[in-house]
C-alpha cells in the first residue's frame, strides 16, 4: 500500500495487513494515535480509501463534542440511519440499544467485508465509546475492522482513559504516529518551492515543528512570498493566515490548561533572539532561569555579585526552592496507566511508534539522544535549566510543576520546543513563538511577566532575572516591583552594564511616583542616557529633573550632571548658567552646597577659554575677600591654576593641598578636591600618590550620575601612566574602553594614545588616528591643545618639520590665551625649539628653550627641568651647552620620568661624541638605548641605534635589556639569587669575591628592568 502522505508507510502497512485480514474474515480493532496535527485524519483517509478500493464498503464518521450529550451519536452517525433510534435523547442509553446496534453491524458484515473508520475517537460520547470496544471484543471473527483515532498527546489537564486500556494486546494494534523528521519536513518543503535555499528550507522546517498540520499551513502562507523572501518570524508578515490560525486550533485541542503554560512560555521567551536553538544565546536574549544562571556564575557561591546591595535591599530575595520537583518530575512522560491507554508503550510520548513504529524516533528529535544533545539524559527530560524554567512557568500559571516538567519534553520530541546547548527549551522558532502569542492580549502578556517576575523574586532568584521579567510587565504601583526595578538599576551601573540600568529605570518611572524620588531617578536616568547610546535624551531628562521639587542635595547632584553633559556637548556657558542659578538659590541657607556648584562652574569652564577666565576671576575674587566662601575644593581650583599660570612651585602647590585634604570634606565637595589634588600631584611628579587619589576620587563615584571629575579623574589616570612611560597600558585602555570625546573632537586619551603609537613606532596607525579628526571646526577646549601638541610630535617624527611647528605653536597660542604658561602639561615650547633648531634657527630655538627653562624652574620638578635643560643645551651648544646637557641628566637620574632620561641621555651623548669624548659618549648611547629598549620606546630605541653608529659602536648583541641580554655569568649569579641564596653563599659557591657578585647581580637589575630580588625569578623567566 502506498500514499501521498510522508513517513507514514509503516501505518500504511500495518493498515493493508488488517485490511486483507478483514477481506480474510478476521477483524481486529487499529487505534492510531497522535498528537494534534500529526496527520491522523489523513492515514485514516488514505486507509479508507485503500479499503474501499479493495472492496471494502466503508463507514466513516467524525466524533465532536457537540454530540458527547447524546448516546451513541457516534456510532449513529457510522452505522447510517437507524428508524428506531429517531427519537433517541440523553438518558435513553441501555444495554438493549447497544444490541441492536451490534445487531445492525453484523446484517452489515453478512452482505461484505466492512471498514468502520471512526475519527478522533477520543470526543465520543461514552455510550459509543462502550460500544466501541464491545465491538473490538467481537469482532476477530467478523469481515470487519475497526479504524479508530485518537489523540494522544500530553496535556497539563490530564486525559481521560484511552479507548483500548481495557482491551487485551491481542485484540488491538497501536500505532503512534510519530512527528515528521526533519528530512521529511525538507522534502515536503522542497515539493512546494524547489528553488528553495537550505537555509530557508531549514527555517521553513523549524516553523513547521514536525507537524504536518502546521507545516502544511506555513507553506500556503509562504505561496505569496516564496523565496528568496526571508522566512517571517512574525505572523503579521502572513498571508492569509492560515499558519496563525492552525496553531490557534492547535491550542484549543490542547485545552486552556495547556494553552496557558504554552502562552506563559512564549511570553517568557525573549522576542529579540539572534538565533535558534542550536546556537548561543546573547545575555540580553537569556530566558529568565538562563540570565539567573548567568548571574550565579558570575557572582560566585549564593549568588552573590561582590557588591553591597544598593537602597538596602539584597540582591537575591529569599530562600532558593525547587518547586518543580516531585516524584513525577524525574519522568515528565509518563503519569501512569490512565494517561498510557491501549498498552502502546508510551502513549503520551507522540514519538513512539508503538508495535509497529520506526525504533528510536524520538529520538531524532532535539530533545531525545543524548549524542546530539549533551545535557538531555537519555529520557529527553529536559536538562536542569529547563526544570527551572518549568517550574516558573507553572508558578506564573498555577499549574502543577511536574505536569509543566512533562509538558516541555513531550513537546521536545514533538518539535514544537528545541533545546538549546544548555539544555533550555525554547520554541523551535520566532514564528511559532509568535503565534502561540497570538491568543493573548497585550494586557494578558503583561500580567504573565508579572506573574513570572513575583514567582522569580519568591524563589530568590538574582534581581536582574526579576527585573527583566518586570520590563514586560504594565505599572501596577507594586512596592516589591519598584524595589527590584531599582536594585536591578544599581547593579546594572556597577557591572558596567549601562544600557540594562537605563531600560530599568525607564520602566520604573512608569510607575506612580512621589517627585522627590522621580527627580532622583530622572538624574540617574540623564546621566547614563547620556554617557550611553541615546546621548540626546540625557539633557532634557536632566533638565526635566532639574524642575522637580527636591532636596537641596539631589537638586546640586541633578545640577551638576545636567551642567556635565551641557559641556560635553559643547554648550558650557549654558552649563555654567545652570549652576549658577541654583547657587543663588542656596547662597542663604545652604553655603557648603553653593561651594560645590562654584567648584563645579570653574572646572566646567575649562572647556571654552572665555568662560574659564570668567570663572576663575570670580573664584579668585571671591576667594580674596573671604577664603571660607569658596571652600576646600574651590581653594584647590585656586592652587591649581596657579600652577598652570607658572606662579607656584610644585612643592608649595603640594604642601597647601595636603593641608586641604586634611580638612573635613563634604561628601559632595569631596570628588572635586581629590580630582583637583591627583592632577597637580601628577604634575608634580608625585605619581604614585597621584595614583592613590584617582583610585580613591573613582571609588566614590556614583556609577549612575554624571560628574565631571569621573573624567577628569580617568585624564589624570592616563596622564599618569603617560608620565612614567607605560605605553601599553595607553594603548590597551584607549582600545579597551569607550572613551569620551569633546564635541566633535578629539579627547585626552587620544591625545595620549597618538602619542604611544609614535613612541612605540607604530607610525602609521598614529597617523590613521591624527587624520580621523577635522580640526578646524573642532570648539575650543585644553583637550583640543593636547591633541595639537600630540600630532606635532607625529609630525616631526615623519619629517615634516615645519607641520610640526605649526602645530606645536598654535597649542602655545591656545594654552597662553587660557593663562596656561607651565610647561606642566604641554612643553609646547622646547618641541617648538627643536623644530627651530632642526630648521636652522638656533636664536629663535635658544629664546624658546630659556623660557621654558624658567618657567620649569619655578615649578621646579625634574621632568619639567631636565626637558628644558636638554633643549637649552643643544641650542646652547659649546662648552656651556655641555654643562647644560650634563645638568638634564643628573636632574633625571631618580626621576619617574623614564622617557625624559632617555632623550637626554642620547642627546648628551651625541654632544659629547661631537666634542670628540667618544668613550663618554658611547656610554651615554649605549645606557640610552638600553633604558630605551627597556621602556618599550622604538622611537628613541632607533634613534639611539642610528647615534651608535655614528659614534662608532660596534655592537653585535641585539638586545640590550631582558634577560637574552644577560651576559653568562650575570644569568648564573641571578639564577642563584632568584633560588633564595645570599650574596655570601652565591659568592663562596661559586669562589668569587662577594663585591663580584654584587657588580654581577647590579648589572642584571639594569638589564632586566628591575629592583628587587622577588622580581628576578619572574624576569628571568621572560
Amino acid at each position: 500500500m502506498t500514499g501521498p502522505l510522508r513517513e507514514r508507510d509503516d501505518a500504511h502497512a500495518l493498515l493493508a495487513a488488517e485490511v486483507e485480514r478483514a477481506r480474510a474474515g478476521a477483524g481486529r480493532l487499529v487505534l492510531l494515535r497522535g498528537a494534534t496535527g500529526t496527520g491522523r485524519s489523513a492515514a485514516l483517509e488514505a486507509a479508507a480509501t485503500h479499503a474501499s478500493r479493495l472492496g471494502l464498503r466503508v463507514l466513516r464518521t467524525r466524533c465532536s463534542p457537540e454530540d458527547t450529550t447524546v448516546p451513541f451519536s457516534a456510532v449513529l452517525h457510522l452505522l447510517g440511519p437507524v428508524p428506531e433510534f429517531a427519537d433517541v435523547a440523553p438518558g435513553g442509553e441501555d444495554r438493549g440499544s447497544a444490541a441492536r446496534l451490534w445487531r445492525l453491524l453484523r446484517s452489515y458484515a453478512d452482505r461484505a467485508p466492512l471498514m468502520m473508520a471512526v475519527d478522533d475517537v477520543h470526543l465520543a460520547d461514552e455510550a459509543s465509546r462502550r460500544w466501541f470496544v464491545e465491538a473490538a471484543r467481537r469482532i476477530d471473527r467478523l469481515p470487519v475492522l475497526l479504524v479508530a483515532t485518537e489523540r494522544s498527546q500530553y496535556d497539563i489537564a490530564p486525559h481521560a482513559a484511552g479507548l483500548a486500556h481495557a482491551l487485551s494486546p491481542s485484540l488491538v494494534r497501536t500505532h503512534a504516529l510519530a512527528p515528521l523528521t526533519d528530512e521529511g519536513s525538507s522534502a515536503l518543503v522542497r515539493a512546494a518551492f524547489p528553488t528553495a535555499s537550505d537555509r530557508w528550507t531549514a527555517e521553513s522546517v523549524r516553523a513547521g515543528a514536525g507537524i504536518p498540520l502546521l507545516l502544511h499551513a506555513l507553506l500556503d502562507d509562504l505561496a505569496g512570498a516564496p523565496p528568496p523572501t526571508a522566512v517571517p518570524t512574525t505572523c503579521a508578515a502572513l498571508y492569509p493566515g492560515s499558519y496563525p490560525a492552525a496553531v490557534s486550533w492547535w491550542l484549543e485541542s490542547a485545552g486552556q490548561a495547556t494553552a496557558e503554560v504554552a502562552r506563559t512560555l512564549a511570553a517568557l521567551e525573549p522576542p529579540d533572539r539572534t538565533e535558534h536553538a542550536d546556537g548561543p544565546a546573547d545575555d540580553a536574549a537569556r530566558p529568565v532561569e538562563a540570565t539567573t544562571a548567568h548571574h550565579a556564575e558570575q557572582a560566585g557561591p549564593a549568588g552573590h555579585s561582590g557588591h553591597a546591595a544598593p537602597f538596602g535591599h539584597a540582591e537575591r530575595f529569599g530562600q532558593a526552592e525547587n518547586p518543580g520537583h516531585s516524584g513525577q518530575a524525574e519522568n515528565p512522560g509518563h503519569s501512569g496507566q490512565a494517561e498510557n491507554p491501549g498498552h502502546s508503550g508510551q502513549a503520551e510520548n507522540p514519538g513512539h511508534s508503538g508495535q509497529t513504529g520506526r525504533a528510536g524516533q524520538a529520538d531524532r528529535r532535539a530533545g531525545g539522544a543524548s549524542a546530539e544533545h549533551p545535557d538531555a539524559d537519555g529520557s529527553g527530560a529536559p536538562a536542569a535549566p529547563g526544570n527551572a524554567l518549568a517550574a516558573l512557568v507553572a508558578d506564573a500559571c498555577g499549574a502543577d510543576p511536574a505536569r509543566v516538567t512533562g509538558w516541555f519534553t513531550a513537546m521536545t520530541r514533538l518539535g514544537v520546543l528545541r533545546t538549546d546547548p544548555s539544555g533550555r527549551p525554547r520554541y523551535a522558532h520566532p514564528l511559532l513563538r509568535d503565534a502561540v502569542l497570538g491568543g493573548w492580549s497585550t494586557a494578558r502578556r503583561q500580567e504573565a511577566h508579572r506573574a513570572a517576575a513575583q514567582a522569580m523574586l519568591r524563589r530568590g532568584d538574582h534581581v536582574d532575572a526579576v527585573a527583566r521579567q518586570l520590563l514586560g510587565s504594565a505599572p501596577a504601583g507594586l512596592p516589591w516591583a519598584l524595589r527590584v526595578l531599582r536594585d536591578a538599576a544599581a547593579v546594572a551601573a556597577l557591572e558596567a552594564r549601562p544600557d540594562d540600568a537605563v531600560r530599568y529605570l525607564r520602566r520604573v518611572l512608569q510607575e506612580p511616583l512621589p517627585d522627590d524620588l522621580r527627580q532622583r531617578l530622572l538624574t540617574e536616568l540623564g546621566s547614563l542616557e547620556y554617557a550611553g547610546a541615546d546621548a540626546p535624551a540625557g539633557i532634557p531628562r536632566l533638565s526635566e529633573a532639574l524642575d522637580l521639587p527636591a532636596a537641596p542635595r539631589d537638586q546640586v547632584r541633578t545640577a551638576i550632571a545636567l551642567g556635565t553633559a551641557l559641556a560635553g556637548r559643547g554648550d558650557v556657558r549654558t552649563a555654567v548658567a545652570a549652576l549658577r542659578r541654583l547657587e543663588t538659590r542656596l547662597a542663604d541657607g545652604h553655603a557648603d552646597l553653593a561651594h560645590t556648584l562654584q567648584t563645579a562652574s570653574a572646572l566646567l569652564s575649562d572647556q571654552d577659554q572665555t568662560v574659564r577666565g570668567e570663572a576663575y576671576r570670580w573664584v579668585t575674587d571671591t576667594a580674596e575677600r573671604s577664603p571660607e566662601l569658596v571652600g576646600a575644593s574651590g581653594r584647590a581650583l585656586l592652587v591649581r591654576y596657579a600652577a598652570t599660570a607658572g606662579d607656584i612651585t610644585a612643592r608649595e602647590a603640594m604642601r597647601r593641598l595636603r593641608s586641604l585634604l586634611a580638612e573635613p570634606a563634604d561628601s559632595l565637595a569631596e570628588p572635586f578636591l581629590l580630582g583637583t589634588v591627583a592632577a597637580v600631584a601628577q604634575w608634580a611628579d608625585e605619581l604614585d600618590e597621584a595614583d592613590r587619589l584617582v583610585e580613591r576620587g573613582l571609588a566614590g563615584q556614583h556609577p549612575s550620575l554624571l560628574h565631571p571629575m569621573a573624567q577628569a579623574l580617568l585624564d589624570t589616570r592616563w596622564d599618569t601612566a603617560a608620565a612614567r612611560g607605560a605605553y601599553g597600558v595607553l594603548l590597551a585602555t584607549h582600545s579597551g574602553t569607550r572613551v569620551r570625546r569633546g564635541p566633535g573632537g578629539p579627547g585626552n586619551a587620544d591625545a595620549h594614545t597618538l602619542l604611544a603609537l609614535v613612541e612605540t613606532g607604530r607610525t602609521q596607525e598614529a597617523r590613521r588616528l591624527a587624520d580621523a579628526f577635522d580640526l578646524r571646526d573642532t570648539p575650543d577646549s585644553w583637550e583640543l591643545n593636547r591633541f595639537l601638541y600630540a600630532r606635532g610630535v607625529l609630525r616631526f617624527t615623519e619629517g615634516d618639520v615645519p607641520g610640526a611647528l605649526h602645530d606645536f605653536l598654535e597649542c602655545g597660542r591656545r594654552q597662553s590665551a587660557r593663562a596656561v604658561l607651565s610647561p606642566v602639561v604641554t612643553p609646547w615650547r622646547t618641541a617648538a625649539a627643536e623644530c627651530r633648531l632642526a630648521l636652522g634657527n638656533p636664536q629663535e630655538a635658544l629664546t624658546l628653550a630659556a623660557e621654558e627653562l624658567r618657567l620649569a624652574r619655578v615649578w621646579g620638578t625634574p621632568r619639567t627641568m631636565g626637558r628644558a635643560l636638554r633643549v637649552l643645551g643643544r641650542a646652547t651648544r659649546g662648552r656651556r651647552g655641555l654643562e647644560l646637557g650634563a645638568e638634564a641628566v643628573a636632574v633625571l637620574r631618580g626621576s619617574p620620568a623614564e622617557a625624559e632620561l632617555v632623550a637626554s641621555l642620547l642627546a648628551h651623548g651625541l654632544q659629547l661624541t661631537e666634542a670628540g669624548d667618544r668613550g663618554r659618549g658611547r656610554e651615554h648611547l649605549r645606557e640610552g638605548a638600553e633604558r630605551a629598549e627597556r621602556l618599550g620606546n622604538v622611537r628613541l630605541l632607533t634613534h639611539a641605534e642610528r647615534a651608535l653608529r655614528t659614534a662608532g659602536a660596534r655592537r653585535t648583541t641585539p638586545a640590550h635589556t631582558g634577560s637574552a641580554a644577560l651576559t653568562g655569568s650575570e644569568r648564573r649569579i641571578a639564577e642563584l639569587a632568584a633560588e633564595g641564596r645570599t650574596n655570601t653563599e652565591i659568592a663562596n659557591g661559586l669562589h668569587l669575591a662577594r663585591r663580584t657578585v654584587e657588580t654581577h647581580l647590579t648589572s642584571a637589575y639594569k638589564k632586566l628592568g628591575i629592583r628587587r630580588r622577588g622580581e628576578l625569578r619572574e624576569a628571568l623567566e621572560q
